[in-house]
């Protein structure tokens, strides 16, 4: 089914996909709850999960994962038994509008297209929602603690995944002209990840660059790395990539995207911290 006519038999349902993109780090789980109310959606999909209110629908999570390359397939609905399992929940659920989670707009379009969804009516960005020191305050927990958010109650993650379970957190909502009692209240796990413990990890240039391939590939499966060159920093990995690259593709939107897509994703499910990539197109196609 091509994309125009989905498009246009989820229009006619009346139902509507909305996306919410930033960084990885930034707080996209921890507000995406205070998104969903806003805008009255019903169902949120992050990082493999589909989830209605307190209760997870569907899905498996990537955070449960201990290695990069799995986590990062889970995160995509890569797997075809799980993309299935998700799938077929959208399709009993009752609902009108759905939030997607994602790093960048391309991993958002090839999430709602594994999933048979249309492209989002809106795309909102974090810092739509978070202020500027809101957004580096997260990140700096995400890279010196390691710690993410899954937006359902704990309970919820201790039934499937209680061994990266860190702590609880409640966010108060207050109601637009409601009495100060009258509060809205959502409660979010703290987990840490096998993938993001804390301890030193060092990677080889062999995997990194295997690594790196990977994304490329989950980017868009058009580009070829011709080299990658991995130099160590006190601070992180600095990355020198070198590839071909069709010669059809928008080359600066879509290098700074692959760009934040490398470092989003090797920081997110690799564990490790990149301080600079750099791509050079050494050849076209």
């Amino acid at each position: 089914m091509n994309r125009f006519l989905r498009y246009t038999i989820w229009k006619l349902k009346g139902k509507k996909v909305y996306a919410l993109v930033g960084r990885s780090g930034t707080g996209k789980s921890f507000r995406s709850k205070l998104v969903a109310e806003k805008y009255g959606i019903e169902l949120i999909i992050d990082d493999g999960l589909l989830i209605r209110g307190d209760k997870i629908i569907a899905g498996k999570s990537a955070k449960k994962e201990k290695v990069f390359l799995k986590a990062i397939k889970t995160a995509l609905f890569d797997d075809e038994l799980h993309r299935n399992e998700v799938i077929s929940a959208l399709q009993k659920e009752d609902f009108k509008r759905i939030l997607t989670i994602g790093t960048s707009e391309r991993m958002i379009l090839k999430i709602v297209n594994r999933l048979k969804l249309p492209e989002p009516e809106k795309i909102f960005k974090i810092e739509d929602f978070a202020s500027k020191e809101e957004i580096e305050t997260a990140m700096r927990i995400r890279n010196t603690e390691g710690k993410h958010v899954i937006p359902v109650p704990t309970i919820e993650i201790t039934r499937n995944y209680p061994q990266i379970v860190y702590d609880s957190l409640r966010i108060f909502l207050k109601r637009r002209f409601s009495v100060p009692w009258n509060k809205k209240v959502f409660e979010k796990t703290i987990v840490r990840p096998e993938f993001g413990k804390r301890g030193k990890i060092t990677m080889s240039e062999a995997a990194l660059t295997q690594m790196v391939i990977h994304c490329l590939d989950e980017f868009d499966d058009e580009l070829r790395v011709k080299k990658v060159i991995v130099k160590t920093e006190p601070a992180g990995y600095n990355l020198n990539i070198k590839l071909r690259m069709p010669i059809k593709l928008q080359v600066s939107g879509t290098l700074l995207e692959l760009q934040r897509y490398i470092a989003d994703s090797l920081e997110r499910y690799g564990g490790v911290f990149v301080t600079e990539v750099n791509i050079e197109v050494d050849d076209w196609t």
